[in-house]
């Protein structure tokens, strides 16, 4: 079965790489309406992953993530027409130059080819997959947990219909129904049939698919990201950007898990965030330093200071100078992505500047580390690697290139 797949989406990719623009186009558009039109079958099938999730002792905010709404089905069916309305990133001359004999060579941008996801309880990540790689020519092998497996077949399922109504190949995108390990394994081995794996998801399932895969793997990291508080900063911009980053969805990549506060921002800035994040129920577990501003914090381990929580709970260090801040963020992060509040342009240059991560941050949220958000349309994952590939990858970060090369009897001496 899985190889069936593999062996139709090799087929399906020299067939999607031949679709004009207008034809990608119309296709995307036609299934975000389709998948508004289905999205009561879409919750009912949600519906059964949610029931599932709850018996399993799921936390609160992966079943968020888990969660299929009407609105979140709007977003994903918006998520492709903003694809469909995107520059096509295929075929586009990257740059060109003629060689003293005459040689004229052009670099031109090509389909990645046939790209394996493999990712958690999130089915958003069904759509948008398919919109990025649809766009760019690359047939999609989706490979979703157990937990989401009803909400990934169905939609999935209404892709498939309407491509196939359409007369495009269905098979440029296609869902391994198997949850079993033993079946993921296998299909990390496809390397004659898959041309990129992409995994999204824990720290766990990322190190999982880096270390067993044949394939070549874009890793998309876990996000232990921090919000450096600079002895510059200003509590009114400090207090809502550190709620937003770390409470408006926790289950995700991009929320804030850990502060760093200069010692002398502990009273002046900190102890008004502390307090709204105890009014957030947030747990805060912090260094000796920071747990002498309010006495609901908890004492820090160093374990809590690598610690993506995916939950309410945000660990605080203090430091001396936003050096000590850079060199503890470069040490402990997963090079996601980091934020400095301050009102000091000189600290902030040396944060933005000395930070090693995909996406750095000055007075701003973190959880704006998202294709959509850039302007992508939507995004396969967040790098944070730095080869093929780093942060938000939306359309050109899912293409190739090659060399077209034309001559006229030219024969090397």
């Amino acid at each position: 079965m899985l190889k069936d797949i593999c062996e139709k989406a090799v087929k399906a990719k020299y067939v999607m790489q031949a679709l004009d623009t207008d034809t990608k186009n119309e296709a995307l558009r036609a299934c975000a309406k389709a998948l508004r039109e289905n999205s009561p079958a879409l919750m009912v099938a949600n519906a059964i992953d949610l029931e599932n999730a709850v018996k399993k002792g799921m936390s609160s905010a992966l079943i968020d993530r888990l969660k299929l709404t009407e609105s979140r089905i709007d977003g994903m069916s918006e998520g492709l027409e903003q694809v469909a309305a995107l520059p096509d990133p295929v075929g586009i001359v990257l740059d060109s130059w003629k060689t003293e004999n005459g040689l004229e060579i052009e670099k031109v941008s090509v389909p990645l080819g046939v790209t394996g996801i493999i990712y958690e309880s999130r089915p958003n990540v069904t759509a948008d997959a398919f919109a990025l790689t649809f766009k760019c020519g690359n047939p999609v092998i989706l490979k979703g947990g157990s937990d989401a497996i009803n909400s990934n077949k169905a939609v999935t399922d209404v892709i498939r219909k309407t491509l196939k109504d359409m007369g495009i190949t269905e098979d440029a995108i296609a869902l391994i129904e198997s949850t079993d390990r033993e079946t993921t394994k296998e299909f990390m081995k496809m390397k004659q049939y898959v041309d990129v794996l992409i995994p999204r998801g824990s720290a766990g399932l990322i190190a999982s698919v880096v270390e067993n895969s044949r394939i070549p793997v874009i890793e998309t990291g876990a996000g232990n990201c921090h919000i450096y508080l600079d002895a510059a900063a200003d509590k009114e911009k400090a207090v809502p950007i550190v709620i937003n980053a770390k409470t408006q969805r926790l289950g995700v990549c991009n929320a804030c898990e850990s502060l760093v506060v200069h010692k002398d921002a502990l009273e002046s800035v900190f102890g008004p965030v502390a307090d709204a994040l105890k009014e957030a129920s947030v747990e805060i577990r912090g260094d000796e330093e920071a747990q002498k501003v309010r006495d609901f914090i908890k004492p820090a381990n160093e374990e809590d200071f690598y610690t993506e929580y995916l939950d309410r709970i945000i660990s605080v260090k203090t430091v001396s100078s936003v050096e000590e801040a850079i060199e503890h963020i470069n040490r402990c992060s997963t090079h996601h992505s980091e934020a400095v509040i301050t009102e000091d342009a000189a600290a902030a240059e040396a944060f933005l500047n000395g930070i090693d991560s995909a996406c750095v941050y000055y007075n701003a949220s973190t959880r704006f580390t998202d294709g959509f958000e850039f302007g992508f349309g939507a995004e396969i994952g967040i790098s944070t690697q730095k080869l093929h590939a780093r942060g938000p990858m939306g359309l050109r970060e899912l293409t190739s290139y090659k060399y077209r090369i034309r001559g006229n009897g030219q024969v090397r001496k």
